[in-house]
C-alpha cells in the first residue's frame, strides 16, 4: 500500500501497482503520517473531558469496612 496525494491535495491509499500508474498521471507520494492525521483520525473524537470523581467507595474499601465491623 502506498499513500498518494492528488494534484488538488486529496490523500488516498492505493496498492503498489496502482500507485505507479497514478504517479505517471501527476499524483505524488505522501507520508503515512499525513494520511493518518488528515483522513483516518478525522472521525475519532478527542477526549478533553476529565473524569468526574464520585464519592462512592470502591469494592476494596467496602470490604475493609465490613471486616472492621
Amino acid at each position: 500500500m502506498k499513500t498518494m496525494r492528488t494534484p488538488k491535495g486529496k490523500i488516498v491509499r492505493v496498492d503498489d501497482d496502482k500507485a505507479s500508474l497514478l504517479y505517471e498521471e501527476g499524483f505524488r507520494y505522501a507520508s503515512k503520517e499525513m494520511w493518518k492525521s488528515e483522513v483516518r483520525d478525522v472521525d475519532i473524537p478527542k477526549e478533553d473531558d476529565e473524569k468526574v470523581k464520585s464519592n462512592k467507595p470502591s469494592k476494596s474499601q467496602k470490604r475493609h469496612y465490613r471486616k472492621t465491623l
